[in-house]
């Protein structure tokens, strides 16, 4: 109980005391005979009662200034963050679950070329190409589903025609409840940025400049991205489907200035998984298509992708287990190796087990294997049990 409180209790008590004292003089002067001590009593009385009230009227006057002060503090703080959400260089707009727009900024209103005041209560539907409106629904589910920001590129029209091709960064507003109760849209157009960058690409650029970066821990599944490839900042990243019989088949591996995505693959179940604490942006499919340079410097990255692809498609056609984990680790030199003395480290540690799918063997097998190896001298592990291939070509 705080102090205000006690003391709000305080003079409530006060209050019924004095009522209680004045219906007993009221009482007594009615059946009783006067007394000379009567009257001054019920002035003492009354005049205890005025400065009660006095004091309490005091207070309360107090307290409403200090109310008031603290409301035009509210208001001017709500008024600087409406200003800044109002004149944002990036379109903001606020919607429901549902998609219904609740509030949309200068910027957004300019980005669609309508009014401020016309947004409001507009489903977002309404401005987003027949194409892209089924990938829009599906992204609605998805974000009420999850707690993580999300990026996505949809192709939006204008109220005159025009269309554009616009990159937006989501999150979701939760209630006590942890439920969705409304979404917080970042809206840029990605077009502006094509036509400011076309100074040639270099091949080995860093195609993370001017994207926003997303973190994944150790063992983490890495969503699949509708539409666009993840490129790969820092970190090893596991590429896996599962067979018939229920088991994660290992097809793959991506470092740093590698890609991948759910669009490179026709498979129906296609994972990524963190090998490592990683860092990743996301380039729209509808971007490289539109920015013929990006495209270009993308172009040795397919590439890439494919030719590991074809290692790991030969590697399962050998007969012998033994030679497919010799395959395999050389194929792991080349891919994620890094030279030390002893040989060359392997910088992602994969287990038995992972070998073993990616082999399409046992995991006893492996080990009997592995163990093999290591007694003829040809393989080692250092003090953090990374893999050393001393004599494996």
């Amino acid at each position: 109980m705080d102090i205000e409180k006690l003391e709000i209790d305080r003079f409530v008590q006060q209050a019924q005391t004095m009522y209680r004292r004045i219906a007993d003089l009221y009482q007594n002067a009615n059946t009783l005979p006067l007394t000379p001590n009567l009257l001054p009593q019920a002035f003492m009385e009354l005049g205890t009662a005025s400065e009660i009230v006095q004091l309490a009227t005091e207070k309360l006057y107090q307290q409403n200034e200090e109310l008031l002060e603290t409301r035009n503090l509210v208001e001017a703080e709500h008024q600087r963050y409406q200003d800044l959400f109002e004149f944002a260089p990036d379109g903001y707009l606020v919607s429901d679950v549902q998609g219904v727009i609740l509030q949309a900024n200068r910027t957004a209103a300019r980005l669609l070329n309508v009014s401020q005041q016309f947004l409001a209560g507009k489903p977002m539907i309404n401005f987003i190409t027949l194409e892209d409106r089924h990938r829009f629904r599906y992204e609605l589910v998805q974000l009420a589903q999850s707690d993580r920001v999300r990026e996505l590129t949809l192709r939006l029209q204008q109220r005159n025609g025009e269309c554009f091709d616009a990159a937006f960064t989501v999150a979701a507003v939760r209630n006590l409840e942890g439920k969705a109760s409304a979404f917080r849209w970042l809206l840029r157009d990605i077009t502006q940025r094509q036509q400011g960058s076309l100074v040639p690409f270099n091949i080995d650029c860093d195609l993370s400049f001017d994207r926003p970066v997303h973190q994944h821990s150790k063992g983490e599944i890495i969503p699949n991205s509708w539409q666009a490839i993840w490129y790969v900042c820092r970190g090893f990243v596991k590429l896996s489907t599962l067979c018939e019989t229920g088991e994660e088949v290992l097809v793959g591996l991506a470092g740093v200035g590698m890609i991948f995505g759910s669009d490179m693959t026709s498979l129906k179940t296609y994972q990524a998984t963190a090998l490592s604490d990683v860092e990743l942006v996301s380039i729209s499919l509808s971007e490289i298509a539109a920015t013929p340079m990006l495209s270009h410097a993308l172009l040795p990255k397919f590439k890439q992708r494919l030719r590991q692809t074809e290692s790991f498609l030969v590697l399962v056609g050998r007969r012998r287990v033994q030679d497919r984990l010799y395959d395999l680790l050389r194929l792991l030199k080349r891919e994620i190796g890094q030279t030390v003395a002893e040989g060359t480290r392997l910088n992602v540690r994969l287990t038995h087990e992972e070998l073993a799918n990616a082999c399409c063997t046992t995991r006893v097998t492996i080990t009997r294997l592995i163990n093999k190896l290591q007694q003829q001298g040809k393989i080692s592990f250092d003090s953090k049990k990374h893999l050393i291939l001393k004599d494996i070509d």
